[in-house]
């Protein structure tokens, strides 16, 4: 069946967006996303319909939604929890688009790494001089950086200069975690504190009375109590931090390093059966990992 470019255009859209939307789509969301005219796109949908790529479903919450036959036109699987590959525009997710396949075009050059990225959605909404980051993948937690050089509208792929790929680490955080833990108690001073930062040579420690985690307190939050003119006599449960990130041990490095990012925090307390057991800081990370 040879579809034109509109219609692959709205077809792979319709896809995407029923997949990440669990519901059928309005003509004027895909008119949005492609850049086209919301007429253009109904009329082409009444040619989809009669083509049986595309069923129509009435009501308020009614819309378009795909069929069996389009995501075998298209060659796409209808099995979605295997393509969930995100791609970020300049900073930001790209609504209605995700990676299904990519392709190294070049990997032997001395000085350039091209990669073809096909993905399920439009291209309209890149341009060359986009910049671009792909994944993780769902196996091996590839994630690429780069720039977009060129696009083909015709077989939604984008043309990728690479600059960095890292393959993100699937081994729990308990391979990286600094251990053993060295612990303060609630009743310490911050003179205490601050001498055992120093000899130790680090940044924070938890807080820990009776086996229980209380808190964390860090360099720069003593520090901060000192810029305030309180006593280095001062116990560190006056200025420790109570809510403290835990992760167990067993979850893996990249998941981690995701929470890192969203919640903006530098180091979280390693847990095994609610004790604490290691310390894992942003500065571990970029010591294995120094490309992430």
């Amino acid at each position: 069946m040879d579809l034109s470019l509109i219609q692959k255009d709205i077809l792979i859209t319709l896809i995407s967006l029923y997949h990440q939307y669990s519901h059928p789509v309005k003509g004027e969301d895909i008119a949005e996303i492609i850049r086209r005219n919301p007429g253009t796109v109904r009329n082409q949908m009444l040619a989809l319909k009669v083509l049986g790529l595309v069923d129509g479903i009435p009501g308020p919450k009614g819309g378009y939604q795909p069929t069996t036959r389009a995501y075998s036109e298209l060659n796409v699987s209808s099995d979605y929890s295997e393509s969930e590959v995100p791609i970020l525009k300049n900073g930001e997710p790209v609504e209605g688009v995700r990676v299904h396949e990519i392709a190294f075009t070049t990997l032997t050059h001395a000085d350039l790494c091209h990669a073809l990225i096909k993905i399920i959605g439009s291209v309209r909404s890149f341009e060359v001089g986009d910049r671009v980051v792909i994944g993780p993948t769902p196996v091996n937690k590839l994630l690429i950086k780069g720039e977009v050089f060129g696009k083909d509208e015709i077989n939604s792929a984008l043309l990728i200069s690479t600059s960095e790929m890292t393959s993100l680490p699937k081994k729990p955080i308990s391979e990286y975690m600094s251990t053993p833990l060295i612990l303060l108690e609630p009743d310490m001073t911050l003179a205490y504190a601050m001498k055992t930062f120093l000899q130790r040579k680090i940044h924070g420690a938890p807080v820990i009375e009776n086996g229980n985690l209380l808190g964390i307190v860090t360099f720069a939050d003593i520090m901060s109590a000192l810029d305030r003119e309180m006593p280095t006599t001062t116990f560190i449960s006056e200025v420790m931090v109570r809510n403290v990130v835990t992760i167990p041990g067993e979850m893996r490095l990249y998941e981690v390093i995701k929470r890192f990012k969203e919640q903006d925090i530098g180091r979280v307390i390693v847990t095994e059966n609610g004790k604490a057991i290691g310390i894992l800081t942003h500065s571990d990370i970029i010591r294995v990992f120094p490309s992430l």
